[in-house]
């Protein structure tokens, strides 16, 4: 088929329904006429995107190779904004009498650049930051100036972190301590009588509520963190006692991460508005109420309550807690509190685009079937063949128990010695001409058969890539968690193969075989037949939440290249920012090596070798030069 032909067969649009680039992309991504993908900030202007293609170009122009991260620094700016107006909007339309103050939780991705303009975009409004350890503190009190703005302090708390927090509180700043178990209220307060420094004190609360999806867990009765309404009750009276209720000003839970439906959310919010109420009631000052996370993003664009989706817009999800909070506190009569939430995931997962190249790829190539078998073949070779020859839409499910069962038999006769190589090849090409004409057969069939639901996973294409699971998604491998995976390029022509993707770790997780899909979860991706000497390069989408900073150093691939990208107005573009990866020593030194030490210990190897005559003392010099590069090299596949 010539060029011509396969345009007119494949298009842009659909491309666009093939990988769903329009349900999933919030309007920051697009594919172009040229059949590339674009990025764009200004959801209002066409002429602002940028396509990732020019964007790979620069990067190559200038030394870095993949894979590369990209952030895109007008996506966090544009999802903060988002948030914050929907919640300004929802308060001004429902006549809440609260503000809102978001504040974004640093483990969701601690690298410094993604903290520091968080707060630099965020502080129009007020935006803060939540924190869950000793080391968290120390970094948010290096990069927050807004006075105005929370800083609540969750996890456990010793004397350290304590005195950190009420020295942020004498300093002007808004920073809460969120009780998570019993004892830490007497720390709070003795520290606090120690520095002259009243705290402002959170009670984190266990709900009855559960939510669905992955974190299901984080919510519910027995939650690992969080006080139940008896320890809650006798908070209040330890806080009476030593005449310190006033400093309780802020209730919070957490009811999970990527919560897919919202009714979960409402129920969650009446409850812990009523409880609210009730400390009040109870004398406590209060006025912040902070529903902690778990608005989801739509990672699959299907907006279901299915676990990788949600069934609510980001609108929605605000309407409903700020008409949900107004409901319960009017009735009691209770001043409308500040809604506090602490959305990280929704914040920065479009931030991030991991982008890599395709290696090799091993195809599935059907064997042609010979017109007859020899009829000195044994009886399980010919009767495979028979299925292979009988196969029809009616029997396809006989049929493929049969080349199972045959393909088995014929294994386990050659284990013992009872066939030969050659016969051994001559049934594996049947089989899998058979399965590739069940994967046909199938697609003609109203209802799919279960056993024949991942079929075509079996017969697909695997192409390598460069880049690691471990390092790069490790969500995806640990809970099953799917990102939208795409071509950035060549999307005017039919993707021709299906396909899993391989990293370049030595381990057989280190794969992705589950893709995003509008009704279902796909077993394999639509890709382009590889060209003779031509990169072909990948996008793995809505990585910026959690993906850095759980990534794992399997088989020492370290950190990849970073690259900072702000998109102006005018349709340019600027690399305001490159971050080098990992070097090999980098990574050997994250686990106890030496560089330093490793060449001197290898140069005594390397002159050992010349005492024996193994290799000559010019040859010494180029083993030497070619360990020292290796040290210095990139951990990923450099051409």
């Amino acid at each position: 088929m010539n060029k011509a032909e396969l345009l007119g067969r494949w298009t842009r649009e659909k491309s666009e329904e093939l990988y769903g680039i329009k349900n999933w992309g919030a309007g920051y991504f697009a594919i172009s006429n040229k059949g590339e993908v674009l990025v764009n900030p200004y959801k209002d202007n066409d002429s602002a995107a940028i396509s990732l293609m020019d964007i790979i170009t620069g990067v190559r122009e200038r030394g870095l190779d993949m894979p590369v991260l990209l952030r895109f620094e007008n996506l966090l700016d544009s999802q903060i904004s988002y948030l914050n107006d929907s919640f300004n909007d929802a308060i001004r339309k429902l006549n809440y009498k609260g503000e809102y103050r978001g504040v974004y939780p640093i483990k969701v991705n601690q690298q410094q650049q993604v903290v520091e303009e968080v707060t630099k975009f965020g502080q129009r409004y007020h935006h803060g930051l939540e924190v869950g350890s000793k080391a968290e503190l120390v970094a948010a009190l290096s990069l927050m100036k807004d006075k105005e703005a929370c800083l609540i302090c969750n996890g456990y708390k010793d004397e350290e972190f304590i005195d950190l927090g009420l020295y942020a509180v004498k300093m002007g700043f808004k920073c809460f301590f969120v009780i998570e178990i019993p004892d830490e209220l007497d720390i709070i307060l003795e520290r606090s009588r120690a520095l002259g420094v009243k705290p402002n004190i959170g009670i984190r609360i266990k709900l009855s509520a559960k939510a669905s999806g992955h974190w299901t867990e984080s919510g519910g009765d027995r939650s690992i963190f969080g006080l139940n309404v008896s320890q809650l009750i006798s908070m209040v009276d330890t806080l009476k006692e030593k005449n310190m209720l006033d400093s309780l000003k802020l209730l919070h839970y957490h009811l999970g991460s990527q919560i897919p439906n919202i009714r979960d959310i409402r129920s969650a919010v009446l409850e812990a508005a009523r409880v609210y109420t009730e400390l009040v009631k109870e004398g406590a000052s209060m006025g912040y109420l902070d529903l902690g996370g778990g608005l989801a993003v739509d990672y699959d664009g299907s907006n279901t309550n299915y676990t990788n989706s949600r069934n609510y817009t980001v609108e929605e999800y605000c309407s409903d807690i700020v008409e949900a909070v107004m409901t319960v506190l009017d009735s009691g009569n209770v001043p409308h509190p500040i809604i506090v939430t602490e959305s990280g995931r929704t914040t920065v997962a479009y931030y991030s685009v991991l982008l890599f190249n395709v290696l090799d790829v091993e195809k599935f190539e059907e064997y042609d079937v010979p017109d007859k078998v020899d009829e000195n073949a044994s009886e399980q070779i010919k009767n495979l063949y028979d299925v292979n020859r009988n196969l029809n839409l009616k029997n396809i499910q006989e049929c493929y128990n049969d080349a199972l069962y045959y393909r088995d038999e014929i294994r386990d006769m050659f284990k013992h010695g009872r066939i030969s190589l050659r016969e051994r090849s001559l049934s594996e090409k049947i089989f899998w001409n058979t399965i590739s004409q069940i994967a046909r057969e199938k697609k003609k069939l109203k209802h799919a058969l279960p056993d024949l639901e991942d079929i075509e996973s079996a017969i697909a294409d695997i192409y390598y890539c460069n880049f690691s699971v471990f390092q790069s998604i490790p969500d995806s491998w640990a809970i099953d968690q799917l990102f939208p995976i795409m071509p950035v390029h060549r999307l005017l022509e039919l993707p021709r193969r299906n396909a899993v993707i391989a990293d370049i770790t030595c381990d057989c997780d280190g794969k992705i075989d589950r893709f995003i899909d509008l009704h279902d979860v796909r077993t394999t991706l639509p890709l382009h037949e590889m060209k003779n000497g031509d990169n072909y390069y990948l996008g793995i989408f809505l990585v910026g939440a959690y993906q850095e900073t759980l990534g794992d150093l399997h088989n020492l691939f370290g950190d990849t290249n970073v690259v900072s990208v702000r998109i102006n107005a005018d349709g340019n573009y600027d690399l305001v920012k490159e971050i080098h990866g990992d070097s090999v020593a980098d990574v050997l030194s994250y686990v106890e090596f030496d560089p330093k030490d490793m060449l001197v210990r290898f140069r005594a190897t390397a002159e050992e070798a010349i005492r024996d005559g193994l290799i000559s003392a010019s040859e010494r010099r180029e083993i030497m030069q070619a360990y020292d590069y290796g040290l210095r090299g990139y951990t990923y596949y450099e051409r």
